[in-house]
């Protein structure tokens, strides 16, 4: 799906400084070259073309934990019935195929299901991140920008741990928001449609 509706509006904009003026880009005083930062892990969570197909694949990996469960206790009564058998005898010997039959599958479905819903993610992922690349390099040439870096706008929280070390890691200490493109590629990306080719569910 073209955006370039969509981008000559957002463009436009931009040109008459309605969204990111031009003299608030950043810019050296030994070059002419300006840039711009970009949270993607904020986009790619809140890009809504790209929550409902991640919240689609979840769901089905929880349907196929529920559907593992049901079946390991299917073979959970298989075994206890094999306590009826006198082991060694024909019966006990079927009941045993049985029940490695039964585990050899359901392994095999899984296997095969779960490497199904990685690869719908992957291309999930992989198409969403070429369409805000492609809007991206647009916004950029379009403004003359010559260098857009990657950074992260979580905050820091005391009460989580894990967020404080990546604040003390994060490669961006402090940036003025007029250089941030974040919200403009957002809103560009929320027109277009993002979606990796559909799992079908399979489970029975």
């Amino acid at each position: 799906m073209r955006t370039d509706s969509l981008l000559t509006l957002v463009l436009g904009a931009m040109a008459i400084g309605w969204i990111l003026p031009q003299p608030c880009l950043a810019e050296t005083k030994t070059s002419a070259g300006k840039f711009a930062i970009i949270d993607v892990a904020y986009i790619f969570k809140n890009a809504a073309s790209i929550k409902a197909e991640v919240e689609a694949i979840e769901q089905q990996m929880a349907e196929l934990q529920r559907y593992g469960k049901a079946k390991q206790q299917e073979m959970l009564k298989e075994a206890q019935a094999i306590k009826a058998f006198k082991p060694g005898s024909l019966q006990y010997a079927q009941q045993e195929e049985k029940i490695a039959a039964l585990e050899a599958s359901l392994k095999l479905e899984v296997f095969r299901r779960r490497k199904s819903l990685a690869s719908a993610e992957a291309e999930l992922y992989f198409a969403g991140y070429q369409k805000m690349h492609q809007i991206v390099s647009q916004i950029a040439r379009y403004n003359n920008i010559d260098l857009v870096l990657r950074y992260d706008s979580e905050s820091m929280d005391l009460e989580k741990p894990d967020t404080v070390l990546r604040s003390v890691m994060k490669n961006v200490v402090y940036r003025r928001d007029t250089i941030d493109l974040t919200q403009i590629v957002l809103a560009a990306l929320d027109k277009t449609q993002v979606a990796a080719k559909p799992v079908a569910s399979e489970l029975r």
